[in-house]
């Protein structure tokens, strides 16, 4: 007997055959497409648009959808007087150590939930994935405190790269997602490593890790992007102006710059991350939905 290995769908076949039935599927499908594209691209349209206006004609009524007299020495002012240079510098800076701490640490904590299990590891789990569950404004004041005042060692992290880098390391959803993958990873071969006498860190290095690097490309790509778009603990930490993010620096230039400029950095500022979304958009969709081995 043949199998019916078309794909199912809310409309058969049968009825995407028929005149009136096609006509209102694909009225449907370009109605949604038309409108999802307008909702997620038009903000980025008129951040770009807006950039290559000038400052009237961005605060004339009705505003204009095209640049009437595109001027692209805003993106030149932008750059040279926000020093934007400086600025992408430092946030590119604090993005690698976030990423090489996170990679470090949350992967080191994941696997030793997954493959070493150690005594009350699920009870440690839940407590971790009990952490996403407070809002992020709550945790500002106690971690303010503990960066000006370092416990143990009373140290003052103002302005040191650490006042970020360290609450990013416990990242519970980045350990969340490591642990699901390392435990996909069968165990035959973790107990074929120790058969060859490999010891926990060198089956980690030499066995899970090769096989992980989807899922850590995830997770460098969240540390990147957290540390791009964060706006308020950089600004508590960072008050100096030789150590803002971009989103602060723009911050602090806006109110004396023209609007055209301010947007025109912004775009600048978007580009980095666009550029990483689109270069390992593969990869992030392969971490979030294989797992270590298909049997």
């Amino acid at each position: 007997m043949a199998q019916d290995t078309g794909t199912r769908t809310l409309i058969s076949q049968a009825q995407l055959r028929r005149g009136r039935g096609r006509a209102v599927y694909w009225t449907l499908l370009a109605v949604v497409i038309i409108g999802f594209t307008l909702v997620f691209l038009g903000p980025l349209y008129w951040m770009v648009t807006g950039a290559l206006k000038s400052g009237q004609e961005i605060a004339q009524t009705p505003p204009s959808l095209i640049p009437q007299d595109p001027q692209w020495q805003n993106y030149a002012d932008a750059w040279h007087n926000l020093d934007l240079a400086k600025l992408l510098f430092n946030t590119f800076y604090y993005a690698t150590g976030a990423v090489l701490f996170q990679l470090v640490f949350d992967t080191a904590a994941a696997y030793s939930l997954s493959k070493l299990r150690p005594v009350l590891g699920n009870v440690i789990l839940g407590m971790m994935l009990a952490t996403l569950m407070i809002p992020a404004m709550v945790l500002i004041v106690p971690q303010y405190v503990t960066v000006i005042d370092l416990p143990i060692l009373h140290i003052n992290l103002l302005d040191s790269p650490f006042a970020i880098w360290l609450p990013l390391v416990a990242n519970a959803f980045n350990i969340f997602l490591l642990k699901r993958f390392f435990d996909s990873i069968p165990e035959d071969l973790m107990a074929a490593a120790l058969m060859d006498g490999a010891t926990p860190l060198r089956t980690l290095w030499s066995v899970v890790l090769p096989m992980s690097r989807p899922i850590l490309g995830v997770v460098s790509i969240f540390a990147v992007t957290a540390v791009w778009k964060d706006f308020l603990w950089p600004k508590l930490v960072m008050p100096s102006p030789e150590t803002r993010t971009v989103s602060v620096g723009i911050y602090a230039f806006a109110g004396g710059t023209p609007m055209n400029v301010v947007i025109a950095a912004s775009v600048i500022a978007a580009i980095p991350t666009v550029v990483i979304f689109l270069v390992f958009q593969r990869n992030i969709m392969s971490g979030l939905t294989t797992g270590g081995l298909k049997g």
